[in-house]
């Protein structure tokens, strides 16, 4: 396992907590990263409130709830494995000048998970390093599309469904609203313990990984380090 990687006289417990460190740590960046999207692309399509509460300025003290927004999508990593970015910053949605702007504003979120991954994947291609740490980013990196292919399905409550939301009609709209709050969880709950759902779900992001350039080879290595309990 982790001692393929580990080399000369480096332990591979020392490994492993440089893994989960930079895993972790690059997931909770990545988090704020995530709603920066969201909020540039509101703040250009119209809702310069976003701007006046601070989320532009990638200081996680200015979202709204630290606990929705960090906490839980860590736990729910650690737990189950499932990187969930939370939603963390309040978009005035009537400020916003058209759907189409609607629309790119729920984009953005996912959209700069899969650009992280891009970035992560091609780092690890071009740059010469450790393999501890080439683990490290290539689990982070399959994280990132996996939280991509998590949040742009079409589903109430994730950023795919929104953006779709402005161009249904009212009636589905307002079924939307009804069910947003326990949709994802349902999604949440068949992706985990469900083994078909699960393995469609996990070989598409592995499919989109490898098409981006991911090692995963070393992401599964970097991904066994951060699940060392198991």
């Amino acid at each position: 396992m982790l001692c393929v990687v580990a080399a000369g006289a480096q332990s591979e417990a020392l490994a492993i907590t440089g893994i989960v460190l930079v895993v972790l740590g690059g997931w909770a960046v990545s988090l704020c990263l995530h709603e920066f999207g969201h909020a540039i692309v509101a703040y250009r399509g119209g809702d310069t409130s976003v701007a006046q509460k601070g989320y532009l300025t990638l200081d996680f003290r200015r979202y709204t709830d630290v606990g929705y927004s960090f906490v839980l999508p860590l736990i729910i990593l650690l737990i189950g494995g499932i990187p969930l970015p939370g939603g963390a910053v309040w978009i005035n949605h009537w400020a916003i000048r058209s759907r189409a702007w609607r629309s790119a504003m729920s984009v953005a979120g996912p959209a700069m998970n899969l650009l992280l991954g891009i970035v992560l994947t091609a780092l690890v291609i071009t740059v010469s390093m450790p393999l501890v740490l080439a683990a490290a980013l290539s689990a982070l990196a399959l994280f990132q599309v996996i939280a991509f292919v998590l949040n742009i399905l079409p589903i109430p409550g994730l950023d795919g469904y929104g953006a779709l939301e402005p161009y249904l009609p009212a009636s589905a709209q307002r079924l939307g609203q009804q069910v947003r709050p326990w949709a994802p969880l349902v999604l949440l709950g068949l992706i985990l313990f469900v083994p078909g759902v699960s393995s469609a779900f996990f070989s598409g992001a592995l499919s989109l990984f490898g098409a981006v350039g991911g090692d995963t080879a070393l992401a599964s290595t970097g991904y066994s380090a951060l699940f060392f309990w198991r």
